[in-house]
């Protein structure tokens, strides 16, 4: 069920993506900016979990779920930002901003869209809360993004295969990783095998 809350949230997360995006097409947003604030966030995270700290509180109480506010508050601002940092220093720059537009564009509307019309279960993985259609609708969307700064094969492929990992449960040492983190990786990665070996 796609809530308030819930709306707002992938809102914020295009809203973010775009402005990272923005700042980096420009060559305003540098690797060490963004390392300094995974920095900050991991101190405000900590902090948040003893004390009320101005500005953030709000965001936490009306963007946060529920069950990441009691064990890690900020926890997909803080991979997203991690992310973003890995996608600028792994891949050249149109790659980058290509993956950042499948996480921004894409792994939104694919919770948007999956939790209001979706009601196929998905064969990527059928314990999955994540539908079909959500799927379908993130790549879609992802693959529209990544074409502004890619050949659209790349693009559709990239999209396409992160969509799909978002779907499947990759987990380290019992620990499922944050789609923030998988789903910009993937996409960069996919299209740069792409364009190098086809």
């Amino acid at each position: 069920m796609l809530t308030k809350q819930e709306i707002g949230r992938q809102i914020l997360h295009i809203l973010v993506g775009l402005v990272l995006m923005n700042l980096f097409y420009f060559n305003i947003l540098s690797p060490l900016a963004m390392l300094l604030g995974i920095i900050i966030g991991g101190l405000s995270s900590i902090l948040s979990k003893r004390i009320k700290l101005p500005g953030l509180n709000f965001f936490l109480n009306n963007f946060e779920r529920p069950e990441q506010r009691k064990v890690f508050p900020g926890r997909g601002m803080i991979f997203y930002f991690v992310g973003v940092l890995l996608v600028m220093q792994l891949f050249e720059k149109d790659i980058a901003l290509a993956a950042m537009a499948v996480l921004t564009l894409g792994d939104s509307l694919s919770h948007l869209f999956g939790a209001s019309v979706g009601k196929i279960k998905n064969f990527f993985n059928g314990h999955s809360r994540k539908l079909l259609e959500g799927t379908f609708a993130g790549t879609v969307a992802g693959a529209l993004g990544a074409a502004l700064f890619v050949p659209f094969p790349e693009a559709l492929l990239g999209a396409a295969a992160a969509m799909i990992a978002e779907v499947v449960d990759i987990d380290l040492n019992g620990k499922h990783l944050d789609d923030n983190l998988i789903v910009p990786l993937v996409a960069g990665t996919v299209m740069l095998l792409v364009r190098t070996y086809l």
